[in-house]
């Protein structure tokens, strides 16, 4: 049986993660599992899992959940705060962990899986963005394993040569495209975006997803942080990562080489699909995903990414050819607009102006170490909420 620890489990990977793990009871445990503050989806993942360890980022929603797990005669032991993200992300009895906490909280637990060399589920590319070197370092010094879950990078994974040393930083490969559905605004008249709400912006016309990524992809930053995932996990230049517009979000990536060649990844747009191959992997198994039938598809449509409806994209393309401290700034500065604005506080065009003005007044050298990294994270939020604060409704 192999262990398994889900960060952020109520989440919608952490539950896609927990319905793969459920076809499978004869193969994987699930030992430990993470939230925030959702202490009735907690509650009833542990009555259905029966995890060792369960840890709530809230302290509140820790006592409340503990108190809950006694009435209900359960004895999984309730943990809380970052520190016990980081005891569950480096459970002893995990084999592999999911790192599926939304933003910068998720690091610190993706670190601790990568240091305690875990094979680790990568749905956290804000870790991926933040950490520079440093993850890929605690996994190679550890052993552990990285496997991307974003459907754009997993499918980049299988398209890509099996032994991680004739990857594209080798040789082979002329570029990676990472394929982007265009979110709900792809065809909305600019001259309407101004006055997008939250809840437009988090209608995805393909993928069921929390709010702030759902934002992200109304916005094209996620694609744009995916760029500077794919540059870390891959190591290759940004020159070599582009991006293409796919609607039908049925390619989720392609790898293109030096022959011509063209190997692209297709499938429904389920998260089950990337979970269930870095679960399974290097065999496949059953996701609960049906088979995509191209009949009823018909056609899959491509073209360039718009950059003056999708500023967001722009401004992290160029973070990804900088590096340095912008990846970080970029990622600090996104999460706090889109905080803002799914709060109801600024207007959805303010994101990338945020975002932008950050970056202008913090152009430095890349970090060194974890501190540095979580210092400059925390100047580059205090930035951007002066910005915020300008913008305010």
């Amino acid at each position: 049986m192999t262990g398994i620890s889900v960060l952020g489990a109520t989440g919608s990977v952490g539950l896609s993660t927990l319905d793969v793990v459920g076809r499978h009871p004869d193969r994987f445990r699930v030992v430990a599992l993470t939230a925030r503050s959702d202490t009735a989806g907690m509650l009833d993942l542990c009555r259905r899992f029966r995890p060792q360890l369960v840890a709530m980022a809230d302290p509140d929603a820790a006592r409340r959940l503990a108190s809950d797990l006694r009435a209900a005669a359960l004895d999984t032991e309730v943990v809380a705060g970052e520190e016990g993200l980081v005891a569950a992300a480096g459970h002893p009895a995990a084999d592999y962990v999911m790192a599926a906490i939304v933003g910068a909280a998720g690091l610190l637990p993706t670190l601790e899986a990568a240091r305690r060399g875990k094979r680790v589920l990568l749905a956290n590319k804000e870790s991926v963005v933040m950490s520079g070197r440093l993850l890929a370092d605690a996994a190679e010094a550890s052993g552990a394993s990285l496997i991307p879950i974003d459907s754009e990078h997993n499918a980049l994974f299988q398209c890509l040569p099996a032994d991680p040393a004739a990857r594209a930083s080798v040789r082979g490969v002329r570029r990676l495209l990472l394929t982007a559905s265009g979110g709900p605004f792809l065809d909305r008249p600019l001259g309407e975006l101004a006055a997008v709400t939250p809840e437009q912006a988090c209608a995805h016309p393909n993928w069921e997803m929390g709010r702030k990524i759902s934002v992200d992809s109304a916005t094209m930053m996620n694609k744009g942080l995916e760029v500077i995932e794919a540059c870390r996990l891959f190591a290759v230049e940004a020159r070599r990562v582009e991006v293409v517009v796919h609607p039908q979000s049925i390619v989720h990536s392609l790898v293109e080489y030096l022959d011509g060649s063209m190997l692209a990844q297709l499938g429904n747009p389920d998260m089950r699909t990337p979970i269930a191959h870095a679960l399974g992997w290097p065999e496949r198994i059953e996701s609960g995903v049906g088979s995509l039938q191209l009949a009823d598809v018909g056609r899959l449509d491509f073209r360039a990414p718009d950059l003056e409806r999708f500023p967001c994209l722009a401004l992290a393309l160029a973070a990804a050819k900088e590096g340095g401290a912008a990846p970080i700034c970029l990622n600090a500065a996104n999460e706090i607009a889109v905080s803002a604005f799914l709060a109801g506080q600024t207007r959805f065009l303010d994101i990338p102006r945020v975002v932008e003005g950050v970056l202008a007044k913090l152009s430095l050298p890349e970090p060194l170490g974890l501190d540095a990294i979580l210092a400059l994270d925390a100047e580059a939020r205090a930035v951007a909420a002066e910005k915020t604060a300008a913008f305010a409704i």
